[in-house]
């Protein structure tokens, strides 16, 4: 999503960044305008003057590191797409993201895009995306609590109704930070079982941000700069890369790659793969 909504308790409090997040997404051309929301506009301009301090004090602004992950997480994903490896994918937290309304027209028919989020913000985009006549049978919104082990919005339930011989992408984008360590790695174990359901297994990508790469004058400026809006902590889970990819091992990823946007020390992307069977 992009800074998140997919949260069971407060969520009504971390929506607004949702909102700022996807007038990032138009305002660079990623997305068409009607995916940005009024109070995307509203809220990206009155935090311009602070971007443009963050920017100065170091290689990016908070508006720059979006744009970077985003970029690299979309790197990932084509490459599982065309080498064949996935066909399906899942989008957790998708909120105003242009990603999925961009790879089912880029894609067509050849992949299933599924964008799930919590029942209130899944009903926005949902519109969103039918006033553009953009929904179809490979390309829908559904309703997903990401905390939630079992029932109906559970991560399990949605991944039910897909294609189980073809591989699958599970992505969060902007989440991890909003959650505790405990939420994340019960949410990391939840999506390695449910990738390894999978014949062809499949690769879970996510933005991450680590202690060790986040301790400068930019990093703090952006996460008090978020904090307000979400009316809670800003969780930096891993103090490295080490300890990161031994969670992400006992959640039960065969194999674990996190790399770097080139220029933006801050933040890594997660690419986690299970391998088929």
């Amino acid at each position: 999503m992009n800074l998140p909504t997919v949260l069971r308790s407060g969520s009504h409090s971390i929506s607004p960044t949702a909102h700022y997040t996807g007038y990032v997404w138009a305002r660079h051309a990623f997305g068409p305008p009607e995916l940005a929301t009024p109070a995307g506009h509203v809220m990206f301009h009155a935090l311009r003057p602070l971007m443009a301090a963050g920017r100065a004090l170091g290689p990016g602004s908070l508006e720059d590191v979006l744009l970077a992950r985003h970029r690299l997480i979309d790197a990932h994903l084509t490459s599982a797409i065309e080498t064949g490896r996935v066909s399906q994918v899942v989008e957790i937290a998708a909120g105003m993201s242009p990603r999925g309304l961009r790879y089912a027209r880029m894609h067509g028919d050849r992949i299933t895009y599924i964008e799930a989020d919590l029942p209130g913000m899944a009903r926005r985009k949902r519109s969103a995306l039918a006033s553009m006549d953009a929904l179809g049978p490979h390309h829908r919104v559904v309703d997903i609590d990401a905390l939630s082990e079992v029932g109906p919005q559970s991560l399990a339930s949605v991944v039910s109704d897909l294609d189980a011989t073809k591989g699958v992408a599970i992505i969060t984008e902007g989440l991890l930070n909003y959650l505790s360590r405990a939420d994340v790695e019960g949410l990391w174990a939840r999506i390695a079982e449910a990738i390894g359901t999978f014949d062809a297994g499949g690769v879970y990508l996510s933005d991450l941000h680590l202690a060790s790469e986040n301790d400068g004058a930019v990093e703090r400026l952006a996460m008090a700069l978020v904090a307000p809006f979400v009316r809670g902590r800003i969780h930096l889970h891993f103090a490295d890369a080490v300890e990161a990819t031994q969670a992400l091992q006992t959640a039960g990823f065969d194999t674990v790659a996190l790399h770097r946007p080139p220029g933006f020390p801050g933040v890594r992307v997660v690419e986690a793969l299970i391998a088929g069977r």
